[in-house]
Protein backbone atom coordinates (compact mmCIF):
# COMPACT_ATOMS: atom_id res chain seq x y z
CA UNK A 1 0.00 0.00 0.00
CA UNK A 2 2.81 2.37 0.96
CA UNK A 3 4.67 1.63 -2.27
CA UNK A 4 1.53 2.28 -4.33
CA UNK A 5 1.07 5.64 -2.65
CA UNK A 6 4.67 6.63 -3.38
CA UNK A 7 4.32 5.44 -6.98
CA UNK A 8 1.17 7.41 -7.78
CA UNK A 9 1.84 10.39 -5.49
CA UNK A 10 3.24 12.61 -8.33
CA UNK A 11 0.16 11.88 -10.46
CA UNK A 12 -2.19 13.14 -7.75
CA UNK A 13 -0.02 16.11 -6.78
CA UNK A 14 0.76 17.32 -10.32
CA UNK A 15 -2.71 18.83 -11.13
CA UNK A 16 -2.75 20.80 -7.86
CA UNK A 17 0.84 21.92 -8.34
CA UNK A 18 0.15 23.08 -11.91
CA UNK A 19 -2.96 24.95 -10.77
CA UNK A 20 -0.93 26.67 -8.02
CA UNK A 21 1.81 27.65 -10.48
CA UNK A 22 -0.60 28.94 -13.14
CA UNK A 23 -3.10 30.68 -10.86
CA UNK A 24 -0.81 32.09 -8.17
CA UNK A 25 2.95 31.79 -8.49
CA UNK A 26 3.39 32.87 -12.12
CA UNK A 27 1.01 35.89 -11.84
CA UNK A 28 2.67 36.92 -8.57
CA UNK A 29 6.17 36.84 -10.06
CA UNK A 30 4.99 38.74 -13.15
CA UNK A 31 3.22 41.29 -10.99
CA UNK A 32 6.30 41.76 -8.82
CA UNK A 33 8.47 42.41 -11.88
CA UNK A 34 5.88 44.76 -13.41
CA UNK A 35 5.84 46.81 -10.20
CA UNK A 36 9.28 48.13 -11.22
CA UNK A 37 8.07 49.23 -14.66
CA UNK A 38 5.80 51.70 -16.38
CA UNK A 39 3.32 49.82 -18.57
CA UNK A 40 -0.12 49.72 -20.11
CA UNK A 41 0.21 46.09 -21.24
CA UNK A 42 2.81 43.49 -20.27
CA UNK A 43 4.39 43.75 -23.73
CA UNK A 44 5.33 47.45 -23.54
CA UNK A 45 6.81 47.68 -20.04
CA UNK A 46 9.75 50.03 -19.44
CA UNK A 47 11.96 49.88 -16.34
CA UNK A 48 11.55 52.72 -13.81
CA UNK A 49 13.07 51.11 -10.72
CA UNK A 50 11.59 52.14 -7.38
CA UNK A 51 9.70 55.16 -8.73
CA UNK A 52 6.34 53.33 -8.53
CA UNK A 53 6.91 52.47 -4.88
CA UNK A 54 7.85 56.04 -4.05
CA UNK A 55 4.75 57.37 -5.82
CA UNK A 56 2.52 54.84 -4.05
CA UNK A 57 3.26 56.54 -0.71
CA UNK A 58 2.50 60.06 -1.95
CA UNK A 59 -0.45 61.72 -0.22
CA UNK A 60 -2.43 62.15 -3.47
CA UNK A 61 -2.53 58.38 -3.95
CA UNK A 62 -4.47 57.86 -0.72
CA UNK A 63 -2.69 54.54 -0.20
CA UNK A 64 -1.42 55.24 3.32
CA UNK A 65 -4.83 56.61 4.34
CA UNK A 66 -6.58 53.53 2.96
CA UNK A 67 -4.12 51.32 4.87
CA UNK A 68 -4.96 53.14 8.08
CA UNK A 69 -8.70 52.78 7.50
CA UNK A 70 -8.27 49.10 6.60
CA UNK A 71 -6.27 48.49 9.78
CA UNK A 72 -8.97 50.21 11.86
CA UNK A 73 -11.76 48.14 10.28
CA UNK A 74 -9.71 44.95 10.66
CA UNK A 75 -8.90 45.46 14.35
CA UNK A 76 -12.48 46.29 15.32
CA UNK A 77 -13.90 43.48 13.16
CA UNK A 78 -11.49 40.85 14.50
CA UNK A 79 -12.52 41.69 18.06
CA UNK A 80 -16.28 42.01 17.53
CA UNK A 81 -16.68 39.08 15.12
CA UNK A 82 -14.82 36.64 17.35
CA UNK A 83 -16.42 37.81 20.59
CA UNK A 84 -19.94 37.53 19.14
CA UNK A 85 -19.18 34.24 17.37
CA UNK A 86 -17.75 32.67 20.52
CA UNK A 87 -20.63 33.93 22.68
CA UNK A 88 -23.24 32.53 20.29
CA UNK A 89 -21.32 29.25 19.97
CA UNK A 90 -21.13 28.94 23.75
CA UNK A 91 -24.89 29.48 24.10
CA UNK A 92 -25.72 27.05 21.27
CA UNK A 93 -23.59 24.29 22.81
CA UNK A 94 -25.71 24.38 25.95
CA UNK A 95 -28.50 21.81 26.10
CA UNK A 96 -31.22 24.04 24.67
CA UNK A 97 -34.07 23.35 22.28
CA UNK A 98 -33.82 24.53 18.67
CA UNK A 99 -30.05 24.94 18.60
CA UNK A 100 -29.73 23.33 15.15
CA UNK A 101 -32.28 25.77 13.74
CA UNK A 102 -30.41 28.77 15.15
CA UNK A 103 -27.06 27.46 13.89
CA UNK A 104 -28.51 27.35 10.38
CA UNK A 105 -30.00 30.85 10.68
CA UNK A 106 -26.75 32.38 11.94
CA UNK A 107 -24.71 30.66 9.21
CA UNK A 108 -26.93 31.69 6.27
CA UNK A 109 -25.57 35.28 5.82
CA UNK A 110 -22.17 33.77 4.97
CA UNK A 111 -23.73 32.26 1.83
CA UNK A 112 -24.74 35.64 0.40
CA UNK A 113 -22.38 37.44 -1.99
CA UNK A 114 -20.52 40.54 -0.88
CA UNK A 115 -22.00 42.85 -3.53
CA UNK A 116 -25.55 41.82 -2.57
CA UNK A 117 -24.76 42.32 1.12
CA UNK A 118 -23.23 45.72 0.45
CA UNK A 119 -26.20 47.11 -1.44
CA UNK A 120 -28.67 45.52 0.98
CA UNK A 121 -27.07 47.08 4.03
CA UNK A 122 -26.58 50.38 2.20
CA UNK A 123 -30.34 50.54 1.60
CA UNK A 124 -31.20 49.63 5.18
CA UNK A 125 -28.71 52.03 6.77
CA UNK A 126 -29.73 54.87 4.44
CA UNK A 127 -33.38 54.22 5.33
CA UNK A 128 -32.52 54.81 8.99
CA UNK A 129 -30.23 57.78 8.36
CA UNK A 130 -32.82 59.42 6.09
CA UNK A 131 -34.89 60.13 9.20
CA UNK A 132 -32.04 62.40 10.31
CA UNK A 133 -31.50 64.01 6.91
CA UNK A 134 -28.24 62.29 6.03
CA UNK A 135 -26.81 59.22 4.25
CA UNK A 136 -24.07 56.66 4.80
CA UNK A 137 -21.67 58.55 2.49
CA UNK A 138 -22.12 61.89 4.27
CA UNK A 139 -19.60 61.04 7.01
CA UNK A 140 -16.84 58.43 7.14
CA UNK A 141 -18.02 57.35 10.58
CA UNK A 142 -21.31 56.13 9.10
CA UNK A 143 -19.43 54.16 6.46
CA UNK A 144 -17.10 52.71 9.10
CA UNK A 145 -20.01 51.65 11.28
CA UNK A 146 -21.78 50.17 8.24
CA UNK A 147 -18.72 48.08 7.32
CA UNK A 148 -18.41 46.77 10.89
CA UNK A 149 -22.10 45.81 10.98
CA UNK A 150 -21.88 44.16 7.54
CA UNK A 151 -18.74 42.19 8.40
CA UNK A 152 -20.20 40.97 11.68
CA UNK A 153 -23.46 39.96 10.02
CA UNK A 154 -21.58 38.02 7.33
CA UNK A 155 -18.73 36.41 9.30
CA UNK A 156 -20.13 35.70 12.78
CA UNK A 157 -22.09 32.63 11.62
CA UNK A 158 -19.08 31.08 9.89
CA UNK A 159 -16.78 31.61 12.87
CA UNK A 160 -19.55 30.34 15.16
CA UNK A 161 -19.47 26.94 13.42
CA UNK A 162 -15.71 26.66 14.02
CA UNK A 163 -16.07 27.63 17.68
CA UNK A 164 -18.90 25.11 18.13
CA UNK A 165 -16.64 22.35 16.78
CA UNK A 166 -13.92 23.41 19.23
CA UNK A 167 -16.28 23.60 22.21
CA UNK A 168 -17.73 20.17 21.47
CA UNK A 169 -14.21 18.70 21.55
CA UNK A 170 -13.48 19.90 25.09
CA UNK A 171 -13.16 16.66 27.14
CA UNK A 172 -16.25 16.28 29.41
CA UNK A 173 -14.15 14.68 32.15
CA UNK A 174 -12.01 17.83 32.29
CA UNK A 175 -15.12 19.97 32.77
CA UNK A 176 -16.49 17.61 35.42
CA UNK A 177 -13.19 17.66 37.30
CA UNK A 178 -13.18 21.46 37.28
CA UNK A 179 -16.77 21.54 38.55
CA UNK A 180 -15.89 19.15 41.37
CA UNK A 181 -13.08 21.52 42.35
CA UNK A 182 -15.71 24.25 42.69
CA UNK A 183 -14.44 26.64 40.01
CA UNK A 184 -16.73 29.44 38.88
CA UNK A 185 -18.06 29.75 35.33
CA UNK A 186 -15.59 32.56 34.60
CA UNK A 187 -12.67 30.48 35.87
CA UNK A 188 -13.92 27.50 33.86
CA UNK A 189 -14.04 29.64 30.74
CA UNK A 190 -10.64 31.25 31.32
CA UNK A 191 -8.60 28.29 32.54
CA UNK A 192 -10.29 25.30 30.89
CA UNK A 193 -12.46 26.16 27.88
CA UNK A 194 -10.37 28.85 26.15
CA UNK A 195 -7.02 27.00 26.43
CA UNK A 196 -8.66 23.85 25.05
CA UNK A 197 -10.12 25.62 22.00
CA UNK A 198 -7.00 27.64 21.10
CA UNK A 199 -6.70 25.81 17.73
CA UNK A 200 -10.21 27.04 16.85
CA UNK A 201 -9.33 30.56 18.00
CA UNK A 202 -6.20 30.48 15.82
CA UNK A 203 -8.24 29.51 12.75
CA UNK A 204 -10.97 32.10 13.42
CA UNK A 205 -8.50 34.94 14.01
CA UNK A 206 -6.64 34.09 10.81
CA UNK A 207 -9.84 33.85 8.73
CA UNK A 208 -11.22 37.09 10.15
CA UNK A 209 -7.93 38.88 9.52
CA UNK A 210 -7.67 37.67 5.92
CA UNK A 211 -11.33 38.36 5.11
CA UNK A 212 -11.34 41.89 6.51
CA UNK A 213 -7.94 42.97 5.20
CA UNK A 214 -8.68 41.91 1.61
CA UNK A 215 -12.26 43.26 1.68
CA UNK A 216 -13.29 44.68 -1.69
CA UNK A 217 -16.80 43.94 -2.96
CA UNK A 218 -18.58 44.93 0.27
CA UNK A 219 -16.57 48.15 0.43
CA UNK A 220 -17.38 48.90 -3.23
CA UNK A 221 -21.11 48.32 -2.83
CA UNK A 222 -21.58 49.94 0.58
CA UNK A 223 -19.68 53.25 0.23
CA UNK A 224 -17.33 52.99 -2.79
CA UNK A 225 -14.81 54.90 -0.68
CA UNK A 226 -17.05 57.93 -0.10
CA UNK A 227 -16.86 60.57 1.17
CA UNK A 228 -13.71 61.65 -0.67
CA UNK A 229 -11.96 58.29 -0.32
CA UNK A 230 -12.15 58.37 3.49
CA UNK A 231 -13.77 54.90 3.63
CA UNK A 232 -11.65 53.45 0.82
CA UNK A 233 -9.95 50.23 1.89
CA UNK A 234 -6.65 49.02 0.41
CA UNK A 235 -8.11 46.54 -2.09
CA UNK A 236 -10.49 49.16 -3.48
CA UNK A 237 -7.67 51.73 -3.66
CA UNK A 238 -5.52 49.30 -5.67
CA UNK A 239 -8.33 48.45 -8.10
CA UNK A 240 -9.16 52.14 -8.61
CA UNK A 241 -5.50 52.86 -9.33
CA UNK A 242 -5.14 49.98 -11.78
CA UNK A 243 -8.39 50.28 -13.73
CA UNK A 244 -9.85 53.74 -13.21
CA UNK A 245 -6.74 55.79 -13.98
CA UNK A 246 -4.47 55.91 -17.02
CA UNK A 247 -0.69 55.74 -16.92
CA UNK A 248 -0.31 54.57 -13.31
CA UNK A 249 -0.67 50.82 -13.77
CA UNK A 250 2.84 50.31 -12.39
CA UNK A 251 1.92 52.25 -9.25
CA UNK A 252 -1.13 50.05 -8.79
CA UNK A 253 1.04 46.97 -9.17
CA UNK A 254 3.51 48.31 -6.60
CA UNK A 255 0.64 48.90 -4.18
CA UNK A 256 -0.50 45.31 -4.70
CA UNK A 257 2.97 43.94 -3.91
CA UNK A 258 3.17 46.05 -0.73
CA UNK A 259 -0.30 44.88 0.25
CA UNK A 260 0.59 41.19 -0.18
CA UNK A 261 3.81 41.54 1.83
CA UNK A 262 2.07 43.36 4.70
CA UNK A 263 -0.79 40.86 4.89
CA UNK A 264 1.61 37.88 4.85
CA UNK A 265 3.80 39.39 7.59
CA UNK A 266 0.80 40.23 9.81
CA UNK A 267 -0.70 36.77 9.27
CA UNK A 268 2.58 35.06 10.15
CA UNK A 269 2.92 37.05 13.38
CA UNK A 270 -0.71 36.33 14.30
CA UNK A 271 -0.35 32.60 13.64
CA UNK A 272 2.90 32.45 15.60
CA UNK A 273 1.38 34.29 18.57
CA UNK A 274 -1.75 32.13 18.79
CA UNK A 275 0.09 28.86 18.18
CA UNK A 276 2.43 29.66 21.06
CA UNK A 277 -0.66 29.81 23.27
CA UNK A 278 -1.71 26.40 21.96
CA UNK A 279 1.60 24.96 23.16
CA UNK A 280 1.12 26.53 26.57
CA UNK A 281 -2.39 25.11 26.76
Amino acid sequence: MQQSLKKYFPIFVLPTLLAFLIAFLVPFVMGFLLSFTEFTTITNASWVGLDNYAQAFEAREGFVRSFGFTALVSVVSIITVNVFAFAIAWVLTRKLKGTNFFRTIFFMPNLIGGIVLGYTWQSMINAVLARYGTTIVADWKYGFAGLIILLNWQLVGYMMIIYIAGLQNVPPELVEAAELDGVSRWEMLRHVTIPMIMPSITICLFLTLSNTFKLFDQNLALTNGAPGGQTEMVALNIVNTMFNRIGVEGVGQAKAVIFVVVVVVIAMFQLRATRSREVEA
